[in-house]
């Protein structure tokens, strides 16, 4: 079936000012893309006003947990209604393979965030993704599902011959097309590997020439995962130990989600982007993702102690330690700058709706108690286990200089959560960063760039992120004219994305969704799905 989009302002995924100018499509590759094309087409669609680009890249996914579910088009919906037509998966140390199926630490495999339906190898999960996707997916393989899988949470360093057995998951994953490899070294397992086997992942990843992506051990000027006094900064000195994984391995690396949280980070932009620019100055293949709203998802616990949450609970509500606790997370408060008006509540349990989308400031004043206090009931009423939005991630002047800079792509780094109050980034991110390109005066085929060609070249996808002859119809189509968003609700469906083709399939007609499962896996050059 041929069709044809006419009359559009074609932005290439170049960077190149958009003109007006039509595209023709054959089942699932692109015959021409030209100022004018006459010939005969199956459909004709009119793009008049329109943008017409290369299928949306989500730079930073997660979604590759959910491709195995029964009700799995909920779960991707609302990334085709952005008009995101490929999503990089396996970020943040965390993939649904790497592992043996019949793996004891099954409950384990996501690190508490993820279910893993059907463990097993990078083949296997080739296997079943074959025909079952909703988009097109760019799989990584997480160095800690692959430990979880041989060991759970054991915090115990691996030995030589450990090592070397995770190294054969590694290996089959990438010789069957994986295109790189995940750290999350804010998460179990992968917070107890150390530098040998750090090394040995990104050394076996390099080999293949793939990618890693490194979710850092610290996204603020303090955190919980190094000391509390230090020369630098907790936030660069996540950085430094990423660019040193990179340099003794020789892998090319992404570096996953920059972000400032709280908001005297705020103030180490110039010093991040100044390491970044160093390390590539050096001849070093670094570059980074970011985010297009102010806060994200994070757990109730984010400033919890965990020498209180180690106490007792007939211990826990002694004066003494109800006196240190307060302090302790006033200093964390206060270092970090955030607030607890910045603390949204997503989730705390069946039952608990009606703390959800309200601050643990608004909720104190609700119920006449101190915040701290109501704090500690959300953390109780949890079991510890509650979610919420942090804000302060960026502020307006933060977001603009990453969207400029030359080392970013963009990101959704979201999933659609079954319980709770929705992450806006799910639903909204690819929309807004176009709202505020208008805002900040950045070009909208900038802005396309930065979400189609320049994730394709990051990570090295065959036949995407451009309109070119011969690359594959991912295309999507955007009236600038109707583009809206609602911040104030979570789960809006963002108005003005018309049309959504992925490898030729019409997932997105004027905005109503099909059912359509047109997604493929895209693997490393010279590997077969």
């Amino acid at each position: 079936m041929k069709t044809l989009i006419r009359n559009g302002r074609i932005a290439d995924g170049t960077g190149s000012v958009p003109y007006e100018g039509d595209v023709l499509f054959e089942n699932d590759r692109i015959l021409k893309v030209g100022k004018r094309i006459d010939e005969k087409a199956d459909e004709i669609i009119d793009a008049k006003g329109m943008l017409v680009c290369p299928g949306l890249i989500d730079a930073h996914s997660h979604n590759d947990f959910f491709y195995d579910r029964e009700d799995a088009l909920v779960f991707y919906k609302p990334f085709i209604e952005q008009g995101i037509t490929t999503q990089i998966t396996g970020n943040c140390s965390f993939s649904p393979f790497g592992m043996d199926e019949d793996t004891p630490y099954r409950e384990q495999l996501g690190g508490g965030l993820f279910e893993c339906r059907h463990p097993g190898s990078f083949k296997q999960f080739k296997e079943r993704a074959r025909g079952n996707l909703y988009v097109n997916m760019a799989p990584l393989i997480g160095n800690g599902s692959v430990r979880a899988g041989m060991s759970g949470y054991d915090p115990e360093p691996y030995s030589k011959k450990q090592i070397e057995e995770e190294m054969s998951h590694v290996k089959e994953a990438m010789e069957e097309g994986a295109l790189g490899g995940s750290f999350g070294f804010m998460y179990e397992p992968n917070r107890y590997s150390k530098e040998d086997e750090l090394i040995a992942f990104a050394k076996t990843i390099a080999a293949y020439d793939g990618i890693v992506t490194i979710h850092p051990r610290a996204c603020s000027i303090v955190s919980a995962d190094y000391p509390l006094i230090t020369k630098k900064s907790h936030l660069e000195m996540g950085l430094d130990e990423a660019i040193d994984i990179m340099k003794k391995s020789g892998c090319r690396l992404e570096y996953s989600h920059l972000i400032f949280t709280g908001e005297r980070s705020w103030k180490l932009l110039d010093k991040m982007l100044g390491t970044f620019y160093k390390a590539r100055k050096e001849g070093y293949d670094i570059a980074y993702d970011n985010y297009a709203f102010h806060y994200g998802a994070s757990v109730i616990t984010v400033v919890f102690p965990e020498w209180y949450a180690s106490l007792p609970k007939e211990e826990r509500n002694k004066p003494l330690n109800r006196l240190k606790l307060s302090l302790t997370i006033l200093m964390y408060r206060k270092v970090l700058g955030i607030d607890w008006e910045d603390l949204i509540v997503a989730y705390i349990g069946d039952g608990y709706s009606k703390y959800e989308g309200k601050s643990v400031l608004q909720l104190a004043e609700e119920e006449g108690v101190k915040p701290i206090d109501m704090y500690l009931k959300l953390v109780d009423l949890s079991d510890q286990n509650g979610s919420i939005y942090l804000g302060k991630y960026y502020n307006d002047a933060i977001v603009k200089r990453l969207m400029e800079d030359e080392l970013s792509v963009f990101m959704t780094d979201a999933w659609v959560e079954e319980k709770g109050l929705q992450n806006i980034a799910a639903f909204q991110t690819f929309p807004q960063f176009f709202l505020l390109g208008k805002r900040y005066g950045i070009p909208p085929e900038k802005i396309v760039r930065k979400m189609t060609g320049a994730t394709a070249d990051r990570y090295r996808l065959q036949d995407r992120g451009y309109l070119k002859e011969g690359y594959k119809a991912d295309i999507t189509i955007i009236d600038p004219e109707k583009l809206r968003v609602d911040e104030s609700i979570p789960d809006f469906k963002p108005e003005g994305i018309e049309y959504v083709f992925i490898n030729g399939c019409k997932v997105l007609n004027k905005g109503v969704l099909s059912a359509q499962k047109a997604g493929e896996l895209i693997l490393r050059k010279g590997c077969k799905a």
